[in-house]
C-alpha cells in the first residue's frame, strides 16, 4: 500500500474503478491484505485530502465490492470518480509483525549489498500474484533493478535507519560479457 504523495501519513488502500448499478454506487478495489477491512478505516480521503467519503460496503462483486460513499448519490457522480485512489490515515491501519512492512515504508529506502556498497533506492514495490518484487533504482542500474523480496534476497529490513540489506544474486549485476566474433563459414579460404 503506497502512501499519498501529499500526505506521508495516509495509505492507499483502494481505487474506484467506475461506477455499480444506477443508484449511485462505486466498484471499490481493495489493496487491504483482508480485502473487506477497507470499510472499517473510517472516511477515506482522496490523494490530496480535498475529499473524504464514509464507505459502506453492498455486497462483493468480481474484483472487488460494491459499495455507496456518502455524498455520491448518482451514477454519473460515481462514473467520475473512477480511477480515484482512497486513503487512509495510517493511525487507523493494524500493527503488523515484525517480518511484515507496509509497501509504503519500503519505497524511498536505500538499499545496500552485504558488503554495505550502495545499490541505490527502493522506487516501488510490485505484486503480480507470485511475491512481492522491490524495484531498486539508482546510477548504472539502467531501467531499475528487480529484486524478490524473500528472507533469501532481502535479508535485513532496517526502517529505523532508513536502508534494506541485498544479497545480491550471483552475477546480477555483473557486466554482460562481450559478444565473441563469429566463426568464419566452413568451406571459405581466406588466402
Amino acid at each position: 500500500m503506497p502512501a499519498s504523495p501529499s500526505k506521508p501519513d495516509h495509505v492507499c488502500v483502494g481505487a474506484i474503478s467506475g461506477s455499480f448499478g444506477v443508484r449511485g454506487e462505486v466498484r471499490l478495489k481493495s489493496f487491504c491484505a483482508e480485502p473487506s477491512d477497507i470499510g472499517s478505516y473510517g472516511p477515506l480521503s482522496t490523494e490530496d485530502g480535498a475529499t473524504s467519503y464514509t464507505v459502506t460496503l453492498t455486497r462483493p462483486v468480481k474484483s472487488g465490492y460494491a459499495a455507496m460513499l456518502s455524498g455520491v448519490a448518482t451514477k454519473e457522480e460515481a462514473d467520475a470518480l473512477r480511477g480515484t485512489r482512497l486513503y487512509a490515515p495510517r493511525t487507523a491501519l493494524p500493527s503488523l509483525p515484525d517480518d511484515e512492512f507496509y509497501h509504503a515504508d519500503l519505497v524511498g529506502l536505500a538499499a545496500i549489498d552485504t558488503g554495505g556498497e550502495p545499490i541505490g533506492k527502493i522506487a516501488s514495490v510490485a505484486n503480480h500474484g507470485a511475491g512481492d518484487i522491490l524495484e531498486i533504482t539508482g546510477p548504472g542500474l539502467g531501467n531499475g533493478l528487480l529484486i524478490p523480496f524473500t528472507l533469501a534476497a532481502v535479508p535485513t529490513v532496517d526502517l529505523a535507519a532508513g536502508r534494506v540489506i541485498i544479497d545480491m544474486p550471483e552475477g546480477l549485476l555483473d557486466p554482460a560479457p562481450a559478444p565473441e566474433a563469429p566463426a568464419p563459414p566452413l568451406g571459405q579460404d581466406y588466402d
